[in-house]
């Protein structure tokens, strides 16, 4: 299981190849100051890394459904110093134990397994994505956070989250 010792993170998923909202994405979690970033999926083409690329720090995510050429993505992710793998991915940021996915199936199918995976227990944190909405909530002592999209195809809100792992809250930023 990696490791980060962090206190502030960015969340991030569902780009769909919206290069100008990825470029937001990332100025606007580069002027958050965080010191990582975890990706939810559905990057799409291997050509979004250049812009996943400006970040000022490392960025760790899974694979989505939608993702095409994976090893080609894996390949130009590792290039920059980042690393995506296919989900689920445990890893622990700031001292907290965190499960992070992109979804399976239907929105139904993913929301039954992120809410079980909470209410076991066997985590602080359930990072997702998917589904497209944001997800900001606290199932008994687990957070539950899908940060929603960056693309604003689905809902037409751009999204990306902040989580502050010493307050234990995340917050939507709007793009």
């Amino acid at each position: 299981m990696a490791k980060y010792n962090v206190s502030r993170v960015g969340i991030v998923s569902d780009s769909h190849d919206a290069i100008k909202m990825i470029e937001k994405a990332v100025e606007v979690l580069n002027g958050q100051d965080v010191e990582l970033v975890i990706a939810c999926g559905d990057y799409i083409s291997p050509f979004t890394v250049a812009r996943y690329a400006k970040l000022k720090c490392k960025m760790v995510g899974v694979f989505g459904n939608n993702d095409g050429d994976k090893s080609l993505l894996k390949e130009r992710f590792s290039e920059v110093g980042f690393e995506v793998t296919e989900g689920p991915l445990v890893l622990e940021i700031g001292g907290k134990r965190a499960i992070v996915m992109h979804g399976y199936k239907n929105v139904e199918i993913t929301r039954a397994i992120v809410e079980s995976l909470a209410e076991r227990g066997l985590y602080d944190i359930v990072i997702y994505g998917h589904t497209h909405a944001v997800d900001n909530r606290k199932i008994r002592n687990t957070l539950v956070l899908n940060p929603g999209e960056i693309c604003g195809y689905l809902t037409g809100k751009s999204t990306v989250m902040v989580l502050d792992l010493e307050k234990l809250e995340a917050k939507v930023l709007e793009l």
